[in-house]
């Protein structure tokens, strides 16, 4: 693998302890994320318990934990519980409810309140505009647009999030953050652009040992692999038969 030199910084994305403990070790990862979704995938039915369980380890990189509820009072009570767990936690707070209001007021409170923020779902640029305006007197917070889920509209979210940083660029307390990625050359897209972080799940983060890889031998080792895996399934085509249709 090629040396890696990046300004973009990479929050390893997940909620599985082990991999996120091995990643706490590994210098290019600067931080973590997860959500309810990820927790569940992982079995977790304790949320206070396993963020505790993560926090007594990692305790010097920014980690960000979600608030769950509908409802923007339950949120404050939640997003305040939540940030009392650390000093590296940052709370994630949905742009909108499940109704389609928007958290703007609650992002706005939670900020004069020195709570730091982790604002996820985005996927448009007057969403950008309103949160960091939320956010524009509070403490470090980031932003995070969904540009996995942009890309999957058939959309090329490289513009919207070069313009998404230009609407943040005198705010520099505030970060953005390249969410949902889908493949290794999404932290090169960020990375180009300028964009301040990108959370990457550990599928891709195992493609790193990729990077520099030689094309043709990368080529040779996926015709070994279509070849050793029609072996061990036991494929077989009767020779004679082809013989049959060549002659007819």
């Amino acid at each position: 693998m090629m040396s890696i030199d990046l300004n973009v910084k990479i929050f390893a994305d997940g909620a599985d302890k082990k991999g996120m403990l091995e990643f706490y070790k590994n210098p290019l990862i600067k931080g973590f994320t997860t959500n309810p979704t990820l927790m569940r995938k992982e079995g977790i039915d304790d949320y206070r318990a396993f963020a505790l369980d993560i926090l007594s380890t990692i305790q010097d990189a920014p980690i960000s934990f979600e608030v769950f509820s509908d409802d923007f009072n339950e949120m404050l009570s939640q997003a305040l519980l939540i940030a009392n767990w650390g000093e590296n936690v940052y709370v994630k707070i949905p742009v909108t409810n499940t109704l389609g209001e928007p958290s703007y007021d609650l992002i706005r409170q939670l900020a004069s309140m020195g709570v730091k923020q982790n604002v996820t779902a985005l996927m448009t640029l007057s969403q950008v505009e309103e949160v960091t305006k939320a956010l524009a007197h509070g403490p470090s917070a980031f932003i995070s647009v969904f540009a996995g889920r942009i890309a999957d509209t058939g959309r090329d979210p490289m513009p919207l999030m070069r313009e998404a940083l230009d609407i943040m660029r005198l705010h520099r307390h505030l970060e953005l953050i390249w969410a949902s990625p889908r493949e290794l050359l999404n932290i090169f897209q960020a990375n180009e652009i300028g964009c301040h972080i990108i959370t990457v799940t550990n599928d891709v983060l195992k493609k790193l040992a990729l990077v520099g890889k030689d094309l043709a031998e990368y080529s040779l080792e996926t015709v070994k692999m279509f070849r050793e895996d029609a072996v061990k399934a036991g494929f077989n085509l009767e020779i004679t038969e082809v013989k049959k249709m060549a002659i007819g």
